[in-house]
């Protein structure tokens, strides 16, 4: 299985733009390559989103637009299951992202949410990202966009080590 990992950092509290977009890619096992770019959200950003996230107008300056990430990272989001910590935020804000700027992909994605299938896997426990990484010992950067989903992989693979079949955590996201 190869699944991309993806962490997605928004401007404002409207969550219909990225300021910054990680991905982590895990395939046979490992982590086997990396993705990081900040995104010019062509939106403006909440002082609480920057004090949270570092990311300001000045920090995206020259950075592409969605479409053009888009362009960048198309191949490698069509090339396995998606997978987040608390999918469903991150999914909605592609999503939105696609149809703001009119991109066509494809009308259904393979998920799997970490903290669903951290939800059944380890019960009575918070699933948190930064309680996670705690428990698993994995160095985290909180809402950077390519530490977390770097966690995120790492979180996942946990699961797979254990032994957990994580295909049974699988779902379809509807992107129109």
């Amino acid at each position: 299985m190869r699944y991309i990992v993806f962490d997605v950092e928004t401007p404002n509290r409207a969550n219909d733009r990225m300021s910054a977009m990680g991905i982590t890619v895990v395939e046979d096992g490992r982590i086997a390559d990396h993705f990081f770019s900040f995104v010019d959200p062509e939106a403006h950003f909440d002082y609480f989103n920057t004090q949270l996230t570092g990311i300001s107008a000045e920090t995206v300056q020259g950075a592409p637009n969605f479409a053009g990430l888009w362009e960048q990272i198309e191949a490698v989001m069509d090339s396995g299951i998606l997978v987040a910590h608390n999918a469903v935020f991150d999914m909605g804000v592609l999503k939105k992202c696609l149809h703001d700027y009119g991109i066509e992909w494809k009308k259904t994605a393979k998920y799997l949410c970490t903290v669903q299938a951290g939800r059944r896997l380890l019960p009575g426990m918070s699933h948190s990202l930064n309680v996670m990484c705690d428990y698993y010992g994995i160095a985290l950067d909180h809402h950077k966009a390519d530490s977390d989903s770097n966690a995120c992989a790492e979180i996942l693979l946990r699961y797979i080590e254990s032994g957990a079949d994580v295909s049974s955590f699988i779902r379809t996201y509807r992107l129109t």
